[in-house]
């Protein structure tokens, strides 16, 4: 007696399911999350070191012959900064329903804000650099410094959006692919929550 096996075997297959990845943060999450802490920590270390002079030294802060901070063009900065963060958020649920063209308006007015803020801070460093400089003494160093590479944060920011912007035109983008706009958003919040330790620190607090 003959047994036909092709039936039994074909029945013994298993049947194809779609596998689905285990829920959680991806890696692109975590390293942005590694990048932000470290340097969340290094703007910390600056702020830390522009206190410590100020206190240690025991004479007036700025040091004679540079003036107090003025106020107006870091305020508008602080505006226009702060601003940049809505459109973001907007784009980053737009492009969580598949809304592409809404998202790539969000992302271009949190771009243009942006860019007008790095315009504003070159103009108040073509004031300031009149009465000092990177090298005239500490208080430059640390103005210059913490601000520049706050400065340099923006712009890495903007080229992130650009980089965005350009994904959305070739098509990389819809409801569920759509982290890196989540990211970019991610790290534009840290940069405006950075500038508001320094507007605290290097601007208003010597008002106080």
């Amino acid at each position: 007696m003959s047994l036909d096996v092709r039936g039994v075997r074909k029945a013994d297959r298993p049947a194809a399911v779609a596998i689905e990845q285990p829920a959680g943060r991806t890696t692109a999450w975590w390293g942005m999350v590694m990048f932000i802490t470290t340097e969340a920590a290094f703007f910390a270390v600056l702020l830390a070191s522009y206190f410590y002079v100020r206190f240690s030294g025991g004479g007036p802060w700025p040091p004679e012959g540079i003036e107090d901070p003025k106020l107006t063009k870091p305020l508008i900065m602080t505006a226009l900064l702060l601003s940049s963060s809505a459109p973001m958020v907007w784009a980053d649920r737009q492009v969580r329903k598949g809304r592409i063209g809404r998202t790539a308006t969000g992302v271009t007015m949190s771009l243009l804000l942006g860019a007008a803020f790095l315009v504003l801070q070159a103009v108040e460093y073509s004031e300031k650099l009149h009465m000092f400089t990177w090298t005239t003494n500490a208080y430059g160093s640390l103005f210059y410094g913490i601000t520049g590479f706050h400065g340099f944060h923006v712009a890495v920011g903007l080229l992130m959006m650009v980089f965005v912007l350009a994904g959305m035109a070739r098509g990389r983008y819809d409801a569920r692919r759509n982290e890196r706009v989540k990211l970019v958003a991610f790290y534009w919040h840290f940069v405006d929550g950075v500038w508001i330790a320094i507007l605290s620190a290097l601007y208003l607090s010597p008002h106080l």
